[in-house]
């Protein structure tokens, strides 16, 4: 950027925008032919990922190996990682870049990000695609969904939902002119991404930098290649350097080092509940050092209910379940890890529903059969399987369907369902991150008593699904658990949100509540000024209650 000097004047608008088409991937499809064709191309070299800062791409002696979750011995990158040299560098070409870029005009900015959604949704669509299925082991579907549907979404609601904010200027009446001057923050802005969602790694940095911030980005290594694509996507979009600065390496190192920074000015995170709380106490231990009061923005954890009411449709509460529980291996934070199906109705589903995640296909993502991949690494994998042999040796729980876990070849864990007597059940409070379901089955006359108990047993706040065609009792479970979640589906699963559509994120435990992919997310990166300017300045002091 050589300054933010624009000759062209006029009342600017983005194109209405519009939910990119999810393609089916049907078995030998054009689509499906072309992303295979990508799978063999990526998974057949060892890239390097190198950290990008003020627009210079590093590669650092020390490295980590990216593999590929269903197939661990398949090394898919050498991935750099920065030392506090780099940290340091990152936050100073942070600032460098902020105050033409922070200047430049809003439709400039988010032109950048428009053109990046066009590349996302065109030519980089198979890479994407094939880098998100190969290093977080999505399936053709959920690799769709996620890294060319919703980043692209993402990128073109969020330039609209832009607009509609620089629009809102205050009245100005005779005599003086009122504007509102939407300033990105002063300082710089974290983002820390997950492994989970690609478009979430390209969103929390691009949407402080569309409302003129620059950023410091810390995806997660478990995800570098897919967010390495998207990295690309931005410089080959037009992100000026220095603008998205992207770190890679020890997660602590870097967020110590940044959040102890004076120029701090937002946190955005997604990510665990434990780790934001770490996150938050760090910055009120250095509160008296800030510039300002830095935002922070948190999407964290959930423990996700199903409240199954007499009246619920057996069949699409079986469905639900099914996709809402392990699509993703259960890795989202919206995924369905507990269930409250009456008695009368589990009876009916119990056994079918057994038989279905029975004959749940996992494996190879690239084979058309596969509805489960594996979970991110051998901690996941641990974690699960510890769980899953906890669980088996209580006499509270019994073992409905899967239970079991390899990680010869990759990270496989079945997908699992428990029934418990317990309602406070240690599967039925912690969040897990896997294939692992579990179903309490109350008494068909305790409705409303069970709603209470879905209500209070989880600390988490983030999504629900309420299952009836009895109006009434879906107007009940509303009112109950009107805390207990941001995002609410009646009849479908509590994951699958559309931009545009229904916005993500929720309260309590899990996040601050700013709903990705709305205008509230985007108002948290700007920082207001008001302006009068007084067309007919005043030249007397004295008023007239003065009597003078």
């Amino acid at each position: 950027m050589t300054g933010a000097v624009h000759n062209i004047a006029g009342n600017f608008h983005v194109p209405t925008p519009e939910n990119e088409p999810v393609r089916d991937y049907r078995p030998g499809s054009p689509e499906a032919e072309a992303v295979a064709l990508e799978i063999k191309r990526i998974g057949g070299t060892t890239q390097s990922i190198p950290l990008s800062i003020g627009g210079r791409l590093i590669e650092t002696e020390r490295t980590q190996q990216v593999v590929s979750p269903h197939d661990h011995a398949r090394v898919l990158g050498e991935l750099s990682l920065a030392d506090e040299t780099h940290v340091r560098r990152a936050i100073d070409s942070a600032l460098a870049a902020r105050h033409d870029w922070s200047r430049l005009p809003w439709w400039d900015r988010v032109s950048v990000f428009l053109r990046a959604a066009e590349l996302v949704a065109g030519k980089y669509r198979d890479e994407i695609n094939a880098a998100t299925m190969l290093n977080q082991s999505k399936t053709y579907h959920q690799a769709e969904i996620d890294g060319a549907c919703e980043l692209a979404d993402l990128l073109r609601f969020n330039a609209h939902y832009a607009e509609q904010i620089y629009a809102n200027q205050p009245k100005s009446t005779q005599g003086e002119n009122n504007y509102l001057d939407q300033r990105g923050l002063e300082g710089f802005v974290l983002a820390v991404t997950p492994f989970n969602f690609t478009n979430i790694a390209g969103n929390l940095p691009a949407t402080a930098a569309m409302m003129g911030n620059t950023v410091v980005w810390k995806p997660s290594e478990k995800s570098a290649l897919s967010t390495d694509v998207v990295r690309r996507v931005f410089a080959e979009a037009g992100v000026p350097a220095g603008v998205i600065n992207c770190v890679h390496g020890d997660g602590k190192l870097v967020t110590d080092i940044a959040l102890a920074d004076p120029n701090l000015a937002g946190l955005s995170f997604t990510g665990s509940t434990e780790v934001f709380r770490q996150l938050w106490k760090k910055v009120a231990s250095h509160i008296d050092t800030y510039k300002g009061y830095p935002r922070l923005v948190g999407e964290t954890g959930g423990k996700n209910a199903v409240v199954a009411h007499v009246s619920a449709d057996p069949q699409a509460l079986i469905t639900g379940l099914t996709r809402g529980a392990f699509e993703f291996q259960g890795q989202k934070c919206s995924a369905a890890s507990r269930a409250y199906i009456p008695r009368s109705l589990w009876k009916k589903i119990k056994d079918p529903l057994a038989a279905q995640i029975e004959s749940l296909v996992v494996g190879d993502v690239a084979d058309h059969r596969t509805f489960l991949g594996a979970v991110i690494d051998e901690t996941a994998h641990d974690r699960l399987a510890n769980a899953i042999g906890k669980a088996n040796a209580l006499d509270s729980h019994t073992l409905v369907a899967g239970g079991t876990t390899s990680k010869d070849t990759g990270y496989f864990v079945r997908p699992t369902v428990f029934e418990t007597t317990d309602p406070n059940a240690f599967t039925l409070t912690t969040e897990f991150f896997g294939p692992l379901l579990t179903v309490f089955v109350y008494d068909d006359a305790d409705w409303l008593d069970t709603l209470a108990l879905a209500d209070r047993t989880s600390p988490y706040g983030l999504t629900a699904s309420v299952y009836a065609t009895d109006r009434v009792a879906i107007g009940q479970a509303l009112d109950v658990l009107r805390d207990a979640s941001g995002y609410v589906a009646i009849n479908d699963k509590p994951a699958g949100m559309s931009i545009g559509k229904q916005q993500f994120a929720g309260s309590r435990a899990s996040g601050t509540n700013d709903k990705i992919g709305s205008p509230l997310a985007l108002q948290r990166w700007v920082s207001g000024r008001f302006i009068k300017e007084n067309l007919n300045p005043d030249t007397d002091y004295r008023y007239p209650y003065l009597g003078v």
